[in-house]
């Protein structure tokens, strides 16, 4: 080929390449400005969209500001309509109080006028009244002279020998009519109280049972009464002696039998045996443990009886002292006969007898129930005291009425009766005492010998507890070890019986066992 062809060939490649760049270059162009247009369009939509959901939110909104405005808007109203509410009821008030205080003014006002008229007519009638008195002497002194000159006596000798001429009259009268007075009083008075006491008796049926110095504690089986000894004997000893009362193993089948005359050890010795039985753990230290915690079980109850014998017999506003003694006359006797059976029965007695006579029958029970609660010593400074003198004290002590304090001071005449209500007491009391079979004479002087004996030891310095055992055959006196030495103790021992050899009557021996235990006590953290 030659160069022209060549060339030509070339210029044709090359405005075909041109050619093809241009027409890309328009069709490029041609579909950039339809996408804009797309665009542009769907950016119009889109406006137009949001545009119209921005309007429907405005009024959803301004809507909603509405409802709210209204809302609170009635919320207002309805408390502007109550505060106004309030205010015309203030002022109905106010307007009725000063109506009510204007009348009432007005009525002083008509009072104080009257009270003024009556007093100027009281005034009036009391100066006229000094008058005719004035005229009225007067004239009872001249007819008294006319009567001296006729009758030649003077006033004062007339009138001596009238008022001696009618004092003998008088006296002869009534020295008659007393005596008659006195023998109708006499068999009337004799007959009512019969009656009383009878239908009160009658009406008041309760049984009586004298209260023993020994408890059975009943045991499942013969095996128990090894566990309960202990090995050579310690378990025994540290009831014995935590407890102070003696326990008598014997041949009895199952049985245990609690020997004290203080029937409150009694029952702590038993709930504690009972409480070791049914654990299983019984050692020294364990009993200690029981022993304690009976005793706050047992103080817990003693108010529980307080509180129940209260409420049964309908007496109110006990002061919570008083109810803990009478509780704790549950576990103390009287001749045998249970301190709160007794009292119980006075009460009910001293209610329907009072009753019958027209007196207050609640003083009348109250006063009953509490008659004996001096028998319920706390302290043994107390001992010294009678027990109505020191009941009545107690009384006093806690806020009781005078009658009432009067009716247990007085109920063994150890102080004069004042009121109706102390002779009801005494009747009352000799009444429950007296039934057959509720007391027994021997018991009581038994146990206020074992008492004495025990106040025997608590009269030496160190002793800490003192309990008499084996019907009063052994005294077993616990010393504190700080206080006591081994060679005090021995001295303390034969001080003791010597005291008991000395000052007191008693059978047979006593044997004093003076016992000094020393503790070691640490605590491991």
């Amino acid at each position: 080929m030659d160069t022209n062809t060549i060339l030509m060939i070339v210029g044709g490649v090359v405005l075909g390449i041109v050619l093809g760049y241009i027409i890309a270059k328009a069709l490029e162009k041609n579909n950039a400005s339809k996408l804009i247009k797309n665009a542009k369009s769907e950016a119009n939509s889109i406006l137009k969209e949001a545009k119209s959901e921005g309007e429907a939110i405005k009024k959803d909104k301004i809507l909603q500001a509405k409802e709210k405005f209204i809302e609170l808007k009635s919320e207002h109203e309805k408390v502007i309509l109550s505060r106004d509410k309030k205010m015309a009821e203030a002022e109905k008030r106010t307007r009725d109080k000063e109506s009510q205080i204007s009348s009432e003014l007005a009525k002083n006002k008509k009072a104080n006028q009257s009270l003024e008229d009556k007093i100027k007519d009281y005034d009036f009638r009391l100066e006229f009244l000094e008058k005719k008195k004035e005229e009225v002497e007067k004239a009872h002194k001249s007819q008294i002279k006319q009567l001296e000159v006729i009758s030649g006596l003077s006033a004062e000798d007339a009138k001596t020998q009238l008022v001696e001429s009618l004092k003998g009259e008088a006296k002869t009268d009534a020295m008659s009519y007393i005596q008659d007075t006195l023998e109708e009083a006499k068999l009337t008075a004799q007959q009512e109280a019969k009656k009383v006491i009878i239908n009160t008796i009658q009406r008041i049926g309760t049984e009586e049972a004298i209260d023993n110095c020994v408890s059975v504690f009943n045991i499942e089986s013969d095996d128990v009464k090894g566990r309960i000894i202990g090995r050579e004997g310690r378990n025994i000893r540290a009831i014995e002696a935590a407890t102070g009362v003696e326990i008598i193993v014997d041949d009895t089948p199952e049985a245990i039998i609690l020997s004290c005359f203080d029937s409150v050890r009694r029952e702590i010795a038993r709930l504690s045996l009972h409480k070791l039985v049914t654990d299983g753990r019984i050692h020294p230290a364990r009993i200690e443990e029981i022993v304690k915690k009976t005793q706050k079980q047992i103080e817990q109850e003693i108010v529980e009886v307080g509180k129940r014998t209260v409420i049964d017999l309908g007496i109110h506003g006990l002061h919570p002292e008083l109810i803990k003694l009478v509780g704790r006359m549950k576990y103390r006797s009287s001749y045998g006969q249970n301190l709160l059976q007794h009292s119980r029965e006075v009460a009910k007695l001293c209610g329907v007898m009072a009753a019958e006579l027209g007196l207050n029958p609640k003083l009348a029970k109250r006063a009953g129930l509490l008659h004996d609660i001096g028998k319920v010593p706390s302290s043994e400074a107390d001992m010294e005291t009678p027990h109505a003198i020191l009941g009545m004290q107690w009384a006093e002590k806690h806020g009781e009425k005078p009658e009432v304090c009067n009716a247990i001071g007085a109920h063994h005449d150890e102080i004069e009766m004042t009121t109706l209500l102390s002779p009801i007491i005494q009747v009352c009391d000799a009444i429950s005492g007296a039934r057959p079979g509720a007391r027994r004479q021997v018991l009581d002087s038994y146990i206020q010998r074992l008492k004495d004996l025990e106040d025997v030891a608590f009269g030496f310095n160190g002793v800490n507890k003192a309990y008499a055992i084996q019907a009063g055959r052994e005294l077993r006196v616990m010393v504190e070890s700080e206080k006591v030495s081994d060679e005090q103790a021995a001295n303390l021992s034969f001080e003791i019986s010597q005291k008991i050899q000395t000052d007191m009557t008693y059978p047979g021996q006593v044997k004093v066992t003076v016992i000094r235990e020393t503790r070691a006590v640490n605590i491991a953290k």
